[in-house]
């Protein structure tokens, strides 16, 4: 196979890292379409989002693993051809349970292909600016993923629900062709996970922080969507432009992450982050069925999106800070495993809590619960700081 330079590798690395984190939510906004469409329950419905989730969790402990066995290459290439094999499952079926089993799969896939891609990266640009620079792209095409998949839901599911799963099928598929023709060949022997590194500090402190952020954050936007729909009557494409707020400001700020944390410190930015988030909980358990999007849904979206700004990019960092290079990998996926946890706990609670009671009081307090849990973890962090 012919070398191939490292910046058209980058390309089509990151436009599969673009797909991976559009599957995050491309499919929010059509939940409650499915759920009335198909007649099951929000609960059933939400597993469409977690279900992704546990896949993801699924396939980042033994990532590692097949990596090393099959290599990278064939590892990535496996991978992708599952995802556009799941992506036409789910947008040519009319079963709950199928869309479900789809989306497990997908999220399955895009647990080997991201840290795969990303440590091929590693591999194919020198230490230094050229690695900072193609690392901070890479992470840069994973947020701008997040904004499109949310608006493609809402321009998708006006045209039709099960385009939300088979749009991705095609470009999978030219992703895969493009990853075929330009993926190096390895053989890696990644270190595996032992009892110590579970053990470190900074990255315990730093996975329940990221879990309980995350996993208030998909609870707080499918409350919000879910009030946008059914209370205010918005169609999709008006509810994926409302939660914007909650999205935009992380894809402009990771360019600058890097030296958001070189001046003001990793830990100070996560006790930061966590407060910010709290807050907007905590605003959201005292109007929890507002009148206007303006003094309601907004300033939750703001506050909640201004803890990501100030602590994703500190809580990756902090995580593999006291880690030995050889094991980071594997400190890496156990701190991504965490995040994804962090959703398939809280999110299925909350629809549950909603689905009973049809009070979102109730789902609310849990999600305010968890923004404590992160903040405590966040604070501890500080106090390890003082007395080190």
């Amino acid at each position: 196979m012919a070398e191939r330079s490292p910046w058209t590798l980058l390309f089509v690395l990151s436009g599969n890292m673009i797909l991976d984190a559009l599957e995050v939510s491309i499919v929010l906004l059509a939940i409650p379409v499915i759920a009335a469409d198909l007649d099951s329950s929000l609960w059933t419905a939400q597993w469409l989002m977690s279900g992704f989730a546990v896949g993801f969790a699924a396939g980042l402990l033994p990532g590692p693993a097949l990596a090393a066995r099959w290599g990278r290459r064939t590892t990535y290439l496996g991978a992708t051809a599952l995802f556009v094999l799941a992506s036409l499952a789910g947008g040519l079926t009319s079963s709950i349970a199928v869309l479900i089993a789809s989306r497990a799969l997908k999220g399955f896939s895009a647990a080997l292909t991201a840290p795969a891609g990303l440590a091929v990266i590693t591999t194919a640009f020198p230490e230094g600016a050229p690695q900072r620079k193609a690392v901070a792209i890479y992470s840069l095409f994973g947020a701008t993923g997040f904004t499109i998949g949310l608006l493609l839901s809402g321009v998708l599911v006006e045209v039709g629900w099960s385009w939300v799963f088979l749009f991705p099928a095609p470009i999978a598929l030219a992703l895969l062709i493009a990853a075929w023709l330009t993926l190096p060949r390895d053989a890696p022997q990644p270190p595996k996970i032992t009892l110590s590194l579970l053990l470190k500090g900074n990255l315990t402190r730093s996975a329940i922080g990221a879990a309980t952020l995350h996993g208030a954050y998909v609870s707080v936007l499918v409350l919000i969507t879910l009030h946008l729909y059914h209370e205010f009557a918005w169609r999709p494409w008006q509810i994926a432009v409302a939660l914007l707020p909650a999205c935009l400001p992380l894809l402009i700020s990771v360019p600058f992450a890097g030296q958001l944390v070189a001046r003001f410190g990793a830990t100070r930015l996560i006790a930061a982050g966590a407060t910010a988030a709290l807050c907007g909980e905590l605003l959201y358990l005292t109007q929890p069925a507002p009148d206007s999007y303006l003094t309601g849904p907004l300033p939750v979206l703001l506050l909640v999106e201004a803890g990501f700004v100030l602590s994703f990019a500190a809580l990756n960092m902090k995580a593999t800070s006291t880690v030995a290079p050889n094991f980071r990998p594997a400190a890496v996926a156990l701190y991504q495993t965490a995040v994804q946890i962090g959703g398939i706990v809280l999110l299925p609670l909350v629809t549950a809590l909603l689905d009973d009671q049809q009070d979102p009081r109730a789902p609310l307090i849990f999600v305010t619960a968890a923004g404590l849990v992160g903040i405590t973890a966040a604070v501890t962090g500080l106090r390890a700081k003082v007395h080190s």
